[in-house]
This record gives structure tokens, C-alpha cells and sequence, in this order.
């Protein structure tokens, strides 16, 4: 692999050379899969491959709008965070419509490229589902919290972008980052504690 940096590795794509996009997603595309993973509870790995080619053929057709004003990583962050949502709400139409969730064609990794990692399961099947369960409620949390809150929450703690990447990102000023921040976690603990505490009552029995 290349040890080009990262900004003289994106000119060479722009530019159209094969080897450079070959070389851009061997660095990308397993951590992009795995930010995927973060996003959603109930996404397989299929799931995550489909969007994963949506991000990538995105960032094809649009590299030359990234002027280089954030990490290369972040900006690709933020069109898998949009990307992800679309096709959470490609399923959930499918779903109240009754219809057939678009499976991808590509669903196994190619056999010579980069192919996506998917974050480890080490504890036990109990711990697991305990997981699943409280990642089902955090999902819960964050539909109902909504834009553009959610948006900086996942971009932060899923993306694990600072503060500084977020202000590039997002457009706005550092204090504003910090001040959006705070009250959309505000916002989100305030969503939480109903919604855990629902599940707690849901789940304890009640006496005969």
C-alpha cells in the first residue's frame, strides 16, 4: 500500500487514477462498516455492505466537492450517517407498506477487496442479548430526539468525531458545538429515563 497522505492519495482519485480509489477504500471501508454497525441495533451485515456501496459510490461522484476543510474521515462520516438513515427508512416504509426490504446483490465482500469488519461479540449470549436489548431502547431514544440533535450525537459518539470536526462539519462555530451539544444530551437523558423506566415497569411482573 501507498504511503501517500491522505490529501495527495484524494487528488490522485480526482484526477481518475485506479489504483489511488483501490488504495482510498482499503484505508475506509472496514471502519466505515463498522461506524454502520454503530447505527443501528438491528443491522446485519448485508445491511451494512448496501450501505457502505451507497456511501462509497457517493463519495465517487462527489470527491471533488471536499475542499479538504475536515479530515477526509469525517466528511465520509457524516454521508454514512445520511446514508444509513435513508435506508432505516427505506425498511420502515417497506415495513408499514408491506413490502420486500431491497436486498443487495453484493452482499458477500469481493474476494480481493476491502470487505467489512463487524465489531466483536466477546460476552457471553446473555450479556449479548442484554445488549441487543438495551441498543434497541438507545435507537428508541435517539428516533425520538430527532434532527438536528441526533445528527450531532451520532456524528460524536458513533463517529467518535472532537469538537473541532464537528464544528468543520456541521458549519458551526465551536461554542455553538458545545452549546447544541450539551442541551441535545439534556434533551437525550430527559427521552431515556421515560423510556427506560417504561421498560423496567414493562418487565417487572406484576403480583397475582
Amino acid at each position: 500500500m501507498s504511503s501517500d497522505s491522505e490529501g495527495e492519495l484524494i487528488r490522485r482519485c480526482c484526477r481518475g487514477e485506479a489504483e489511488a480509489w483501490d488504495e482510498l477504500f482499503d484505508r475506509h471501508y472496514a471502519a466505515t462498516g463498522r461506524f454502520v454497525f454503530q447505527l443501528a441495533h438491528n443491522f446485519a451485515r448485508e445491511d451494512a455492505e448496501e450501505i457502505c456501496q451507497e456511501v462509497f459510490l457517493s463519495v465517487i461522484k462527489n470527491l471533488g466537492s471536499f475542499k479538504g476543510g475536515s479530515q477526509f474521515q469525517t466528511w465520509l462520516f457524516r454521508i454514512a450517517v445520511n446514508k444509513a438513515r435513508d435506508y432505516r427508512q427505506r425498511q420502515q416504509a417497506a415495513k408499514r407498506g408491506g413490502g420486500q426490504t431491497t436486498l443487495s446483490l453484493q452482499a458477500e465482500p469481493p474476494e480481493d477487496g476491502p470487505g467489512i469488519d463487524p465489531p466483536s461479540v466477546a460476552p457471553g449470549p446473555d450479556a449479548t442479548l442484554m445488549s441487543q436489548e438495551r441498543m434497541a431502547l438507545l435507537q428508541q431514544t435517539l428516533e425520538q430526539l430527532g434532527e438536528p440533535c441526533r445528527e450531532i450525537i451520532e456524528l460524536r459518539y458513533f463517529g467518535d468525531l472532537s469538537y473541532e470536526e464537528l464544528s468543520q462539519t456541521l458549519s458551526l462555530n465551536p461554542k455553538t458545538v458545545s452549546s447544541r451539544l450539551s442541551k441535545c444530551l439534556d434533551r437525550l437523558e430527559t427521552i431515556a429515563r421515560a423510556i427506560f423506566s417504561e421498560e423496567k415497569l414493562t418487565a417487572t411482573p406484576s403480583n397475582p
